[in-house]
């Protein structure tokens, strides 16, 4: 079984049947046998921008309202997480690859406003992916994750669109032909 660490990609294997996770991605920023897993699903677009879920001074004539929304996970999808190449803001996450999670938001959201960071150097996500501990081992074991490791990098630079089926066919071999397997194999 791969070893579990930040930073780590997790990919759904093709058949999961879970609507929460079909054909996702999820970035994993922290995990620990004693507390859990947490991570944010990277490839779920929603219809929402920053200036639909925060009152910004400017309000949406700034490009940073225009900044998308992600869900990040089916838990607690009333709260904001977030991806940035900062590593300047304070109380961020080193996940690597020079991807950060978290930090000081006040000091990433002037960075936003004043144009001092580009909306494409962050990614925000409403709710997030969560696993008590053991749970993601014991899934693993069952193959229902496919773990492509030391991969944070990935956020910025893959099409959310085509985001599952672009890293499977980055890792080639086996992973390679999953990436073409069929939504509904009824239908193939």
């Amino acid at each position: 079984m791969p070893r579990l660490r930040p930073g780590s990609l997790l990919i759904s294997q093709p058949f999961l049947g879970d609507p929460n996770f079909e054909r996702t991605v999820v970035l994993l920023c922290s995990h620990s046998d004693e507390e859990g897993s947490f991570g944010l699903v990277l490839n779920r677009p929603s219809s929402l921008e920053l200036g639909d879920v925060l009152e910004l001074p400017g309000g949406h004539a700034l490009p940073a309202a225009h900044t998308p929304l992600g869900v990040g996970g089916p838990v607690q999808p009333d709260t904001l997480h977030y991806l940035h190449l900062r590593p300047d803001v304070p109380h961020a996450v080193d996940l690597g690859q020079h991807v950060y999670w978290g930090g000081d938001f006040e000091v990433l959201l002037g960075l936003l406003l004043s144009g001092s960071v580009s909306p494409d150097e962050v990614r925000l996500y409403a709710g997030y992916s969560g696993w008590t501990p053991g749970q993601l081992a014991e899934e693993l074991r069952e193959n229902v994750w496919i773990v492509h490791p030391n991969a944070a990098g990935k956020v910025f630079t893959l099409d959310n669109d085509a985001f599952w089926q672009s890293i499977l066919r980055e890792k080639g071999g086996r992973f390679r032909v999953l990436s073409n397997y069929p939504s509904d194999p009824r239908l193939n």
